[in-house]
């Protein structure tokens, strides 16, 4: 009796815990801009220590285009660095959550081997979100969409433009419901992609 209950329960266990790996957490590797970690929408799995705080500023090819022609995600990244570097913060790492700001980081260990350049994707419309960083998982492109026009930009003359979360959904929402779709890919271009997990 006891070995059964002891096997059955073992059994329960593995399963839950397959299930969690199944429902749970996705990891991906992050690219590098001017030598800095990006973690975009994304954590590092290593602690950090905010040391510099930086808002995007003003986009001068949106306004010498009167708001027709808007930078990339990894223009605005670029753009990011650039101003927490101009504020001469020596950081490992940017990281950017929400909104048109974006912090500087230090991570507070050395990073090792299995977390080294590693985030903790965020989900959009329960699925995982990967903005500049390569999933762990293999995956293939479905389909690839770009976000057309940013109304906001336009009418404004490139004084107001898009935050890069309001570009992601744009273009998330044009892609959502792609049949065999389980995540979102951004390369850092003005491009998304529906991808798969799924042979």
């Amino acid at each position: 009796m006891k070995r059964t209950l002891l096997s059955s329960l073992l059994l329960l266990i593995t399963s839950v815990c397959a299930f969690a790996q199944e429902q749970g957490d996705y990891l991906a590797r992050v690219k590098k801009v001017n030598g800095v970690e990006v973690y975009i929408m994304n954590e590092p799995l290593v602690d950090y220590e905010v040391v510099a705080d930086v808002n995007t500023g003003l986009k001068a090819e949106s306004l010498l285009t009167g708001g027709l022609i808007n930078k990339s995600i990894s223009g605005r990244v670029e753009q990011f660095i650039n101003r927490v570097k101009k504020e001469n913060a020596n950081v490992d790492a940017v990281v950017y959550s929400s909104g048109k700001r974006i912090v500087g980081v230090k991570f507070e260990q050395k990073a090792t081997a299995k977390n080294k350049g590693i985030a903790r994707v965020s989900k959009i419309k329960g699925m995982p979100l990967f903005i500049m960083c390569e999933p762990l998982k293999s995956y293939r492109v479905l389909q690839s969409r770009g976000g057309g026009i940013k109304w906001k930009s336009a009418f404004t003359a490139g004084v107001i433009n898009n935050s890069i979360e309001e570009d992601v959904e744009k273009i998330v929402n044009k892609l959502y419901g792609v049949n065999g779709i389980d995540g979102f890919y951004f390369d850092g271009t003005k491009e998304g992609q529906a991808i798969s997990f799924r042979k």
